[in-house]
């Protein structure tokens, strides 16, 4: 009697173990759809569909759209594809949104500085200041196709910057045509000031900036690159966001002219110093003339350092310049 009871219970809990799966098993009819393809399939409208989930429902709205369907009429076309169990699942409407490739006005700009710089030799893509004229806000492509756009050709005037594009771009079925205007500028990056410097000044890193001009409109000689005039002297007083140019700056002057200095004399086997005066400013390696104090003798000599020139000479009549010996 106890093995019967045992039996029975087993069974019993076998039935609700074989509803519940059922109940697992059961379609489901979902609220919202997504699809990239052009119908909708009982697999995409329900949940365990089985076998008949490829089988197509309904043809899906156009790419980049939504469209809603009466949840009854899902139900009834997924049972006459053979899915017997389809319900609406107190439903009322399904909405169903196909996908698509969005390509954006800026995106499409950068389609233009790609194209313009692969035809184009020495032209940075990030200095091409592009805008569209004529041009779609937004393009939608079949988002299957692992290049939704493509330029075929482009017609640019870099007097003008006049450009016109010829695209592809993927459709439903196949390609479309797409044809957009715009003007595209190359730009410079030139180095300028951030405020004013006068001159003598020295320049800082932290006083410069960049600035972007029309490459027609940068001067010959303009500074694209700090590096070399960061630590120079101003030779004359210069405005802020102006280009810079190499010439504008200099070494840092070290010595004034009329500034009394200490001359150093360098012969085989001797160094002699003598007190001298400048009779020209220069920066460090400058060569300028300079004029002994007691002899009045007037010798070129290279700048050093501050205050400091030295003369090279195999001459010994240099050395009735000096009033001092080392």
């Amino acid at each position: 009697m106890r093995h019967l009871f045992k039996t029975i219970v087993t069974l019993a809990l076998m039935g609700f173990a074989t509803t519940f799966a059922v109940a697992d098993e059961r379609p489901v009819l979902r609220s919202q759809v997504m699809t990239l393809s052009d119908v909708v399939t009982v697999g995409d409208f329900y949940s365990n569909a089985g076998l008949l989930a490829s089988k197509p429902l309904f043809r899906s709205p156009d790419m980049g759209t939504s469209g809603n369907v009466p949840a009854n009429l899902v139900a009834e076309r997924a049972r006459a594809a053979g899915l017997d169990l389809a319900g609406t699942d107190g439903l009322r409407t399904v909405v169903v949104h196909r996908g698509a490739t969005k390509i954006e006005r800026d995106e499409l700009e950068g389609l233009v500085r790609a194209a313009l710089a692969q035809r184009n030799a020495g032209i940075d893509p990030e200095l091409l200041d592009v805008k569209l004229l004529q041009a779609p806000d937004r393009v939608l492509a079949d988002p299957k196709v692992q290049d939704p756009i493509r330029v075929d050709s482009v017609d640019w005037s870099k007097s003008t910057g006049r450009f016109t594009v010829f695209a592809s771009v993927a459709a439903e079925h196949g390609t479309k045509t797409l044809t957009f205007s715009g003007v595209a500028i190359e730009m410079v990056q030139v180095v300028a000031l951030a405020q004013p410097l006068r001159r003598g000044d020295i320049l800082k890193e932290d006083d410069l900036i960049t600035v972007r001009l029309t490459r027609k409109n940068v001067p010959s000689g303009a500074v694209t690159d700090p590096a070399g005039i960061v630590g120079k002297q101003a030779r004359t007083n210069m405005r802020a966001n102006a280009p810079l140019a190499r010439k504008d700056f200099q070494h840092p002057v070290l010595i004034e002219r009329g500034e009394k200095i200490t001359v150093t004399f360098l012969m085989p086997g001797m160094k002699l110093t003598s007190r001298a005066q400048a009779l020209d400013e220069g920066a460090k390696g400058d060569v300028i003339d300079v004029m002994n104090l007691q002899s009045r003798r007037i010798v070129p000599a290279t700048i050093i350092s501050r205050g400091h020139v030295r003369v090279h000479t195999a001459n010994p009549i240099v050395a009735s310049l000096n009033s001092e010996t080392n």
